[in-house]
């Protein structure tokens, strides 16, 4: 029996808003093979891509009204999953599929893929700056073939941005300065603060975007945020030296929250969907658009290292890796979500 590597009573983001359609759409969300589209009253719907009849995936049908039809031989199934209707077949006794909880929020679809009945949309984690008018959000998707765990590892112990982010926001102040790492509220944080520091380009250009200097002395400060299952927000930027840091005021600063949404496809992929939220000079679209494209090249970076990282780790099975001061972050997570883990297997469909 395979050990689990991803708890499922929980909300993964399976979708950026605009994937999904009145198109079929598959994906795999935690080894669930699910087809998504949207029904006529605009409202996601998540079933599991198999026709109950022959076994092809429903993702290779079409969409009519509120039902997917099979493209073999049309069988119709419905949003609940049952079946429906099948040109000359009585198949309304027949077996469905299953049907999964989705939300639309935050512009991306949220996917419940254990128990329906224990789904609760409040527990879908809190995006505060989505809706607020005084933010701006730039972001896009990545399928990466590494371990969803090496991707919050890696987000949690930002000393790699000396190295692999050298030419961008990486500065060896970074690991000259050691963070604080502390649980709150079933969280998991990774504090690190920096002084009188040139900053980096991506933050030189960050400040200039805010009618600052970009190579004045600043305060710089990182605060990693894990929230189970799998979400890590950071909280970054720079401040004018002595003006307050993170709690400097608006126009003293360039600050962001680097947006980390990690949804596992299988033991050994998983979906990135990143972004960066930020609360200055948030009129400009433009801005939007070239940090964007700036922060795509930063993770594409991340990207080439863990899915290299990963593939060592599958040719060195034998090989146990060694844990540091720097990756206590990421061990604090993971515990987080083996705990997790625990649970369901202690609680068999909890109930």
């Amino acid at each position: 029996m395979t050990q689990k590597t991803w708890p499922l009573n929980c909300w993964y983001v399976a979708a950026m808003a605009d994937e999904v359609s009145d198109k079929p759409f598959g994906r795999i969300v935690c080894n669930l093979h699910i087809v998504f589209y949207r029904n006529t009253q605009n409202q996601p719907v998540a079933l599991e891509d198999f026709c109950p009849h022959r076994g092809l995936p429903l993702s290779l049908g079409y969409i009519e009204g509120d039902e997917i039809v099979c493209g073999y031989h049309g069988m119709k199934v419905s949003c609940q999953g049952n079946c429906h209707s099948m040109p000359g077949q009585d198949v309304r006794r027949m077996k469905g599929i299953n049907a999964y909880p989705t939300v639309e929020k935050y512009g991306f679809i949220w996917l419940w893929p254990g128990d329906p009945t224990l789904a609760d949309q409040t527990t879908i984690p809190a995006l505060d700056w989505a809706h607020a008018a005084d933010w701006a959000y730039g972001g896009d998707y990545y399928h990466m073939k590494c371990d969803y765990r090496l991707l919050v590892d890696n987000l949690m112990d930002l000393t790699h941005e000396t190295y692999v982010h050298r030419s961008s926001i990486g500065q060896k102040e970074i690991e000259e300065n050691a963070p604080e790492t502390y649980r709150e509220d079933g969280e998991v944080r990774v504090k690190r603060d920096m002084y009188s520091i040139v900053p980096p380009p991506f933050w030189g250009d960050a400040l200039e975007a805010n009618q600052l200097p970009r190579d004045a002395q600043c305060d710089r400060w990182q605060v990693c945020r894990f929230v189970p299952p799998s979400q890590v927000m950071i909280d970054v930027g720079v401040a004018l030296a002595g003006t307050g840091g993170q709690n400097a005021p608006t126009e003293k600063r360039a600050a962001a929250i680097v947006v980390d949404l990690i949804t596992p496809e299988t033991e050994t992929t998983c979906h990135y969907f990143w972004g960066m939220a930020r609360n200055f000079n948030v009129n400009n679209p433009e801005l939007t658009t070239t940090l964007r494209e700036a922060q795509g090249k930063i993770f594409a970076e991340d990207l080439e290292v863990l899915e290299e990282q990963q593939a060592s780790l599958l040719r060195n099975p034998q090989r146990r890796l060694i844990s540091l001061n720097v990756d206590a972050g990421g061990v604090h997570a993971r515990r987080v979500i083996d705990k997790l883990i625990q649970q369901e297997t202690e609680t068999p469909n909890n109930t």
